[in-house]
């Protein structure tokens, strides 16, 4: 098994909301920075440029139940499983992002990951605050 960590940002908007802007793979560069140079459809998929080269992003969404979850398959091929959650939270939304530490990963590298996730969910607040306000 590997090291997990839970990532969260509360928003302040209904989780309908947060899901309709989250969901939307064309808004993706707008607040997660590993994808911010942009994605395009390509036949049935979408491609992303990222830090890393162009990645395939496959999401896997369930917007009853909040799930968010989407497939980073890398240049090298190794799919990279991301799960995401948009949890009621009183008037709001609980964003939650669960970060794996991989095989092979560093305990350096997935700190570094963590405080991405965090930063990309800040943007995504901020965004779904500022659009749907």
């Amino acid at each position: 098994m590997f090291k997990a960590r839970h990532v969260s940002e509360s928003i302040g908007r209904p989780p309908a909301v947060v899901m309709a802007i989250a969901r939307d793979p064309l808004r993706l560069p707008e607040w997660a920075a590993g994808l911010a140079e942009g994605i395009r459809r390509e036949g049935d998929g979408w491609v992303a440029s990222s830090p890393f080269g162009e990645v395939r992003v496959e999401f896997r969404t369930d917007l009853e139940r909040g799930i968010l979850d989407h497939d980073v398959t890398m240049p090298d091929g190794v799919v990279v499983q991301n799960f995401m959650r948009v949890l009621p939270n009183g008037g709001g939304s609980e964003v939650v992002f669960t970060l794996f530490q991989r095989e092979g990963m560093s305990d350096a590298a997935f700190e570094s990951d963590a405080v991405a996730v965090a930063a990309d969910l800040r943007a995504l607040r901020e965004l779904c605050e500022r659009i749907a306000g």
